[in-house]
């Protein structure tokens, strides 16, 4: 109950008062976030205490006129991302992060071109209270439409262009780097490379730890080639590095589905992994173990992309100003390589 004598409930701003911390840290100890210390977070419970501070989000909404609505968006087809566990993990680990908030997820697949119509009609009318975006390819228009409509915005990845205010990522480069240096360590030396999409940043930074670990290592990148982070595009690149380069000793693929498929084309090829051909991959996702040989790769935490682009939204509809940040990745060895 509210401290005797208040006319009002207490706000998030009283509480961080009370508490001697910022209402950013408020707001993460109210939403169950991490990054909090001890201290802090044993402050913010003490003032919630004394001053009766109840967060309820229905209440605040009817002030506020919020929706109690937030969208991940994606673009692309519904069987291209239904199809991708990436994507999955995403919606996941953002749910997880709105279970005991008052909000609901809507996840929009903003198709062209009625699909971004839709939504842009929806964000225009404020059906929502925030937006996520996902996957961001080249200059999405999803970019636009979320900026027109003023909506609180989150990226999941970097787009192509620009750095938004907020955004959670992996660090792609690091990653590609350190599973290319460990093929070096290997003792190949014909490493290609199938890229992402060349108008994704996610592509674009992979293709360039890539390069990095080879520049290091006194090398120039022996072969690339286009891909579409899908298994069947994986296999064709798969078969077009073969024609154009059949000395190749290894083979970094920007994610595990494309590892997966050019696996299938080595093995229908009689060629030998990792033994003619070492392969790796990029994600860490399930394909990875069900491979035959089971699959090298960098291990990025996708669900907690979702679920930290979801806080960060609550931190933002919470009246807080919060801190991208860029999360690691970690080689996972295993057959392939």
């Amino acid at each position: 109950m509210p401290s005797p004598g208040r006319s009002r409930p207490p706000t998030l701003d009283e509480v961080a008062e009370r508490a001697g911390v910022s209402r950013t840290v408020v707001s993460r100890v109210v939403n169950n976030g991490p990054h909090v210390s001890r201290a802090k977070r044993e402050a913010v419970e003490k003032a919630i205490r004394e001053l009766g501070y109840t967060p309820n989000r229905a209440a605040r909404a009817l002030v506020t006129q919020q929706t109690g609505v937030v969208v991940l968006a994606v673009s692309g087809e519904g069987p291209e991302v239904f199809g991708d566990p990436f994507f999955a993990q995403i919606i996941v680990g953002a749910s997880a992060a709105l279970e005991k908030t008052d909000l609901h997820l809507m996840l929009s697949l903003a198709t062209p071109v009625h699909g971004r119509q839709r939504l842009k009609a929806f964000l225009q009318t404020r059906g929502a209270d925030g937006v996520m975006l996902v996957a961001m390819r080249g200059d999405d228009p999803l970019i636009d439409i979320a900026a027109q409509s003023g909506v609180p915005t989150v990226f999941v990845g970097l787009p192509m262009h620009g750095t938004p205010p907020f955004y959670v990522d992996v660090d792609n480069a690091g990653g590609s780097r350190a599973v290319t240096e460990h093929l070096l360590r290997a003792g190949r030396r014909r490493i290609a490379m199938i890229t992402g999409p060349e108008d994704t940043a996610v592509g674009r930074e992979r293709r360039r730890g890539y390069a990095e670990a080879l520049l290091l290592a006194g090398l120039e990148p022996y072969a690339v080639e286009p891909g579409d982070f899908l298994e069947d595009g994986g296999a064709g690149a798969m078969r077009a590095l073969l024609s154009r380069h059949p000395d190749l000793d290894a083979v970094v693929a920007a994610n595990d589905n494309m590892a997966a498929g050019a696996l299938r084309v080595l093995r229908e090829s009689g060629r030998t992994v990792p033994g003619d051909v070492a392969v790796a991959g990029f994600d860490d996702l399930p394909v990875a173990v069900h491979t035959d040989p089971k699959l090298t790769t960098v291990h990025q935490p996708v669900q907690a992309l979702g679920r930290e682009a979801a806080r960060m939204l609550v931190d933002l509809l919470d009246g807080a100003q919060p801190e991208s940040f860029i999360l690691p990745t970690r080689l996972v060895v295993r057959e392939s390589a």
